[in-house]
């Protein structure tokens, strides 16, 4: 069997109909790229990944009369290496992940998703991924939301065992974080702190790990992992997006050093059918994210269940799930979202509303890294035609952002 032919599709799924009136919020999730392989006995492959991902017809020839099982533990891009797993699955007439490892789980955890978002809209959110049937929840903090207010929030509303899966972003020093921790350890729907220092402050990172009884989780260990794990700096590592070939040596070698794994695999059901196959097979796994919810439609044609806070691993041949080719073609039609005209209205607590182009960098405009204004929150203001937003627009163009 060999490689004859690889296309690479961009495509724009449409977003989940609770997120259509957010384009602003929400952009750049709506783009997924599909890669189709097909062998010259006639099975056909399929994978996806989130973004367009642009890859020249010179980075392919190397695979093409190849076989693809020349590629198993690859790190080439992940949308790729999931249609490969597909075609080879296919044809052995056996799951992906009996190419990986030994199975040790039939249902692998998962978590919600969704982008940075104001105490009430997560809220929300965390009430619809409940209702779904997840019980991890993960969203990126940021400068333009109190933290402790959307913790309240989620605490509000969550249902017992339901855990926040946060992540700092790793952009600031221990001063900056140590506090904030301290303060959300004592909320019991916290369950896991991603990134809460600059990456390469790994005697910052172990101290902190000294100080808090949350799990840190590292999501790219900037010495390859080997480091970090000897020097104790996380209890849990992120594998997925660093390349299928690189995070199954990275999962066997967290589960020797008897820490875990998070997996992290953005896209489609394509894309999480190969994230639940690397999870069939990597001992420590905690969870896995993927958002697969954030979309309204899918090449596949649907998502893959949960159910009490987990998925179960295809037992298909492949992947185990199968491509639509109606639903390729109808979704590969949609055009591009378009952005509308929008301005920043962040709400400072003293009183003051500072207002920008989009989204605000708040620790430039205010001098306080992320996390350390109390009280704060931002209105993303669409063009609505008013003679209101157009005053505004114009002095923002002319003076750059501004406080009343």
């Amino acid at each position: 069997m060999k490689i004859i032919d690889i296309e690479v599709m961009p495509i724009n799924p449409r977003l989940a109909a609770r997120n259509a009136d957010q384009k602003a919020r929400f952009s750049g999730i709506d783009t997924q790229t599909i890669f189709r392989v097909t062998t010259d006995n006639g099975i056909v492959g399929y994978g996806d990944s989130r973004g367009h991902v642009t890859m020249p017809a010179s980075s392919l020839e190397p695979l093409i009369d190849r076989t693809p099982f020349d590629f198993l533990g690859a790190d080439l891009p992940s949308g790729l290496m999931g249609a490969l797993y597909d075609v080879m699955g296919k044809h052995l007439e056996v799951p992906a992940y009996k190419l990986i490892g030994q199975k040790v789980r039939d249902r692998v955890p998962v978590a919600a998703w969704t982008r940075p978002a104001s105490p009430s809209d997560l809220a929300s959110e965390v009430q619809r991924a409940a209702a779904e049937g997840y019980r991890i929840f993960k969203i990126h903090t940021c400068e333009h939301y109190d933290v402790f207010e959307q913790t309240r929030a989620v605490e509000a509303v969550a249902p017992a065992g339901f855990k926040m899966h946060y992540d700092f972003n790793h952009n600031r020093p221990l001063t900056a974080v140590l506090r904030i921790i301290q303060e959300l350890e004592k909320s019991p729907v916290v369950g896991f702190i991603e990134d809460p220092l600059l990456l390469r402050d790994i005697d910052g990172w172990r101290l902190l790990r000294q100080k808090t009884h949350l799990p840190l989780l590292m999501h790219v260990p900037p010495l390859g992992g080997g480091p970090e794990i000897i020097h104790g700096c996380a209890d849990l590592y992120m594998v997925g997006e660093i390349g299928i070939g690189r995070s199954i040596r990275l999962g066997f070698a967290c589960a020797e050093a008897n820490v875990s794994t998070v997996i992290q695999l953005t896209g489609g059901t394509l894309c999480k059918a190969m994230a639940l196959h690397l999870g069939a097979v990597l001992p420590n796994v905690s969870h896995s994210t993927n958002l697969d919810d954030q979309y309204e439609e899918d090449v596949t044609g649907g998502r893959i269940e949960v159910c009490e806070g987990s998925s179960p691993v295809p037992e298909g041949p492949g992947l185990g799930v199968e491509v639509d080719e109606d639903a390729l073609a109808r979704i590969a039609d949609n055009p591009p979202t378009e952005i509308p005209r929008h301005l920043g209205v962040l709400k400072l607590p003293g009183g003051h509303t500072l207002y920008t182009h989009s989204f605000p960098s708040v620790s430039r405009l205010t001098g306080f890294l992320e996390g350390n204004i109390r009280g704060i929150g931002l209105d993303v203001w669409d063009d609505d035609g008013s003679p209101e937003f157009a005053q505004v627009y114009e002095r923002v163009e002319k003076e750059g952002p501004f406080i009343e």
